[in-house]
């Protein structure tokens, strides 16, 4: 493998993948859904950039906040510079660059997964597609569905708006240096939500209280939103795992009514 030449640093959660075939099939899953328009997330040494640039030349973007990995790339591939930017995603202007829909793809840090879906969740009208590799625990929680232990905030909240597919596992003797946890290609493609059936705001709130305290049933869990003594709906007998997307949003609709004194 020999000597890297970037320093993987743990401030910034980076494992460097290394192996050109994984890369290349991750890549390929974007393929399938006809990008368009493509934001690599973390390049880091270009194991993707390598293909992306091969395959969309004049159709990708690059956001990278780590100094050394931005001029090893540049030096690599000198004609991303006028579109590699050096920014943290978390705090990427969308509507600045993209007018229109743009697909994201990338070995997300695990560090801020979580912080990156919600950056795409609040953009999920611009980003039909992400295909990501990411901490096994975490894609297997994100594809989970009901009933599942799995199953939590980001399950529910990822599949209001999008499909989800666990891909396949990757080992961590592919990556300098190896994470020591296994991780997890998975692939997101927008569902056809414009709008959910219930306040969404207050469906994030009903979501995460209810996730909370996720052992205990959504009677006990949600008192802090609509108090004691509303424990009529058959719903709140079941605990937070068991609800679907679909069921999630009737139980909002009911807690709005509940909250405004209307029920």
């Amino acid at each position: 493998m020999g000597i890297y030449p970037v320093t993987a640093k743990k401030s910034l959660g980076q494992h460097f993948l290394n192996d050109q075939n994984i890369a290349e099939k991750i890549v390929n899953a974007l393929e399938e859904t006809h990008p368009g328009e493509i934001l690599e997330v973390g390049p880091g040494t270009g194991v993707l950039t390598r293909f992306l640039l091969q395959n969309h030349p004049d159709h990708c973007r690059f956001v990278e906040v780590d100094q050394e990995s931005i001029g090893f790339l540049v030096e690599k591939y000198p004609e991303i510079r006028p579109w590699l930017f050096k920014q943290d995603f978390l705090t990427f202007d969308f509507p600045a660059y993209y007018p229109d829909e743009v697909s994201v793809i990338g070995n997300f840090p695990y560090n801020i997964s979580s912080q990156i879906f919600f950056k795409i969740l609040e953009h999920r009208d611009q980003i039909p597609t992400v295909v990501c590799m990411i901490q096994k625990e975490v894609a297997e929680r994100i594809s989970a569905g009901p009933g599942s232990k799995a199953y939590g905030i980001l399950s529910v909240l990822l599949q209001a708006w999008y499909r989800i597919e666990y891909l396949f596992t990757v080992n961590e003797q592919v990556f300098l240096p190896p994470p020591k946890v296994k991780s997890g290609v998975i692939r997101l493609i927008r569902n056809e939500e414009h709008k959910l059936n219930c306040d969404e705001k207050l469906f994030k709130q009903v979501v995460k209280t209810g996730f909370n305290q996720r052992r205990k049933m959504l009677s006990n869990s949600l008192k802090s939103l609509i108090g004691s003594g509303n424990e009529q709906n058959p719903m709140l007998s079941k605990r937070p795992e068991q609800l679907s997307v679909a069921e999630f949003v009737e139980l909002t609709n009911w807690c709005e009514k509940i909250i405004s004194g209307k029920a």
